[in-house]
């Protein structure tokens, strides 16, 4: 049975939580990867940034739709999701548009729930965990790798 250990990419490309979207994008096309893990100063693995958040930052701004009965408002969406997509569309740092809390796998997790999580959660990037520090990253191309080899 295949392990995370097995199909990861150990050489680790991550970016730090104050580098900036532009240099973000240089170092997602000039390695030819859809995402990396975002470390802090320190080298903790804080979150991940795909090329998914950046298109994020050209699409347009959807406002929340409301009814008003009695003058009173009531939003039919969450009016806070607004804000919280403002900010990632004006984000200048990748701390700003990073997804936080990311979900890792250790070294000897399956490659069946590897692609479970991938897939129930719509994730590109996974990073490889052992005590705390990332070892590798696994991307939705060493799944597909898998299945020709």
């Amino acid at each position: 049975m295949l392990t995370a250990r097995d199909i990861m990419s150990p050489e680790v490309i991550t970016v730090t939580e104050n580098a900036n979207v532009k240099e973000l994008a240089r170092v997602l096309a000039i390695h030819q990867i859809s995402g990396v893990p975002v470390i802090n100063e320190e080298g903790k693995l804080v979150g991940v940034v795909t090329e998914s958040d950046l298109i994020f930052q050209t699409k347009k701004v959807h406002i929340p739709t409301v009814i008003t009965i009695l003058d009173s408002v009531f939003y039919l969406e969450n009016p806070h999701k607004m804000g919280d997509e403002l900010k990632k569309m004006a984000g200048v740092l990748v701390k700003d548009i990073l997804t936080g809390s990311p979900v890792t796998v250790e070294e000897e997790t399956s490659l069946e729930e590897i692609a479970t999580i991938m897939a129930e959660r719509n994730m590109h990037t996974l990073p490889v965990m052992n005590n705390g520090v990332i070892v590798g990253v696994i991307g939705k191309k060493d799944i597909i790798r898998t299945l020709i080899d």
